[in-house]
C-alpha cells in the first residue's frame, strides 16, 4: 500500500494545468453489439463551461434536444443532441487534424446544423462536403439515425474519414472510442491518450462481461475511476467512514474536475418511431447528478430541473455543482483538482456518488418503463408523467439526503 500511495503522489507531483479543458471522452455501439438491438453515442463532456442545461429547439427543419452551455438559449453551439428525425450526434476535440493550427471554435456550431438539418449519416456527410471551408473545427463527431447508422468521422478544416461501426473490419466487437485525437492525425499531437486508455480497458470489461447496453454505460463509464496509465483506482483507496479525509488527484481519469455533464443518445430499432429517439443525459458533474432519459415530446415538455429554470441555469446542474464542492473543498492554486475520497465514496456507504446511485436506479427503472409505454403505445403521456415524477422525487432526495435544493 505504501508503494501504491508513493506512486500516486509521484503521479500529482508530475501532473501540469497544460491538459486542453475541451478533452471529452466519447464512445460509439453499434446496434448489432447492444442487447436491445438500439445503437448508441457516448460522450463525457469536459470544458471551464461548468454549468450546463438542456434545451428543445425549433430548427431550420428539424426540431430537437440539445446539450448547451447554461444562459446560450439562441443557441450558438450545441455539444450533443437528438432531432425529431432521430438523427443524433455528439463530438470530442482532436487536437491532432489540423496540424499546428491548434484549437478551432466551429464544433458546437456545425453540432447545432446537423440537428437542425440532418436526417441521416448521409445528410451529414453532404453538409460536411457543402460547408464552406475552413470548417474551423477539428473533432470526433459521433452520429447516429433512425435508419441504424451509427460512425465516428474524424473531421478537420479541409477533410474527413470515416468508421463506420457498423463494419466489422473496423469494429470488430461491434464499438469505437475516441477522446482528443484522431487515428488519421498527426500522433505528435495527440492529446487524451490517458483516458483513451482508461476507456478502452472499460468497454474491453464491459464486452466481455456482455454489458453493452444503455443503463450500464450511462451509468458506470463516467464513475469508472480507474487511471488508464498508471491503473491507479480510487476504489482501492476507499475511506472508512465521511469523516476519514483523503484527498486524491482528480488528473487524467474519465471524469475529472472539468467535467461538466454526459450525453448518451439512444437510437431506434427497425419499425420504431424515430421519436423513440432518447438523449440519455446527466446535466452536471456525473458523480453528484443523475442520468435521465429525454424525448422530443409534442408540447416540447422537459423535466424542469434539467431545463432553463428562469435564471438561465439548469436546478439538477445547480445542486450537483453544491455536492461537487463538498468533494473539492480545497480552493487555494492546483489543489482544487484533488477531491476529497471520503464525501465521494466510503465503507459505510455514506458518500455522495454511492447515495447518488441509489436514487439514480429508481429514475433509470421509472426511465425504462416510461419509455416502453411510449414505444409501444406511440403516446407521450407515460413520458410526460415521468417528468412531472422526475422534478418532484429527485428535489425531494437531494433535500432528503444532502441537505441542497
Amino acid at each position: 500500500m505504501k508503494k501504491r500511495l508513493l506512486a500516486l503522489f509521484l503521479l500529482a507531483a508530475v501532473m501540469t494545468e497544460v491538459q486542453p479543458v475541451l478533452a471529452c471522452t466519447s464512445v460509439i455501439v453499434s446496434g448489432k453489439a447492444t442487447k436491445d438491438g438500439r445503437p448508441l453515442i457516448f460522450k463525457n463532456r469536459d470544458t471551464s463551461t461548468l454549468h450546463n442545461m438542456t434545451i428543445v429547439v425549433q430548427g431550420l427543419v428539424y426540431r430537437y434536444i440539445g446539450l448547451v452551455n447554461a444562459e446560450d438559449t439562441a443557441p450558438v453551439n450545441v455539444w450533443g443532441g437528438h432531432n425529431e428525425a432521430g438523427f443524433g450526434i455528439i463530438n470530442t476535440a482532436a487536437f491532432n487534424l489540423n496540424g499546428d493550427g491548434g484549437d478551432t471554435d466551429g464544433d458546437g456550431i456545425l453540432i447545432r446544423k446537423a440537428l437542425e438539418l440532418c436526417a441521416t449519416l448521409e445528410d451529414f456527410e453532404r453538409l460536411l462536403d457543402t460547408v464552406k471551408k475552413p470548417r474551423e473545427v477539428n473533432s470526433n463527431f459521433a452520429v447516429l439515425d433512425a435508419n441504424g447508422g451509427c460512425a465516428y468521422y474524424e473531421t478537420g478544416n479541409y477533410e474527413y474519414v470515416k468508421f463506420d461501426v457498423n463494419d466489422p473490419n473496423v469494429a470488430p466487437d461491434g464499438y469505437l472510442m475516441r477522446t482528443n485525437f484522431g487515428t488519421t492525425g498527426n500522433h505528435k499531437l495527440d492529446m487524451g491518450v490517458e483516458r483513451y486508455c482508461a476507456i478502452t480497458d472499460f468497454m474491453a470489461e464491459a464486452c466481455k462481461e456482455g454489458n453493452l447496453e444503455h443503463d450500464y454505460l450511462i451509468t458506470s463509464i463516467s464513475r469508472y475511476l480507474k487511471h488508464g496509465v498508471t491503473k491507479l483506482d480510487m476504489y482501492d483507496f476507499m475511506p472508512e467512514n465521511e469523516n476519514d479525509t483523503r484527498y486524491f488527484p482528480f488528473h487524467d481519469y474519465i471524469a475529472r474536475y472539468s467535467t461538466s455533464s454526459v450525453i448518451m443518445v439512444q437510437g431506434v430499432k427497425a419499425g420504431e418511431s424515430p421519436l423513440a429517439t432518447v438523449s440519455w443525459t446527466m446535466v452536471g458533474w456525473p458523480l453528484s447528478t443523475v442520468a435521465i432519459p429525454l424525448v422530443l415530446t409534442p408540447s416540447g415538455k422537459l423535466p424542469a430541473l434539467v431545463a432553463d429554470d428562469g435564471t438561465g441555469h439548469s436546478r439538477l446542474n445547480e445542486m450537483g455543482l453544491q455536492l461537487k464542492d463538498r468533494v473539492f473543498s480545497l480552493k487555494s492554486g492546483n489543489t482544487n483538482s484533488y477531491g476529497d475520497l471520503a464525501q465521494l465514496m466510503n465503507k459505510q456507504g455514506t458518500g455522495i456518488m454511492q447515495r447518488i446511485q441509489t436514487l439514480e436506479e429508481e429514475v433509470i427503472r421509472k426511465g425504462n418503463e416510461a419509455l416502453a409505454g411510449l414505444r409501444k403505445s406511440k403516446s407521450f403521456k407515460s413520458v410526460e408523467a415521468y417528468y412531472d415524477w422526475v422534478d418532484e422525487y429527485l428535489l425531494e432526495q437531494y433535500k432528503g439526503l444532502f441537505g441542497v435544493e
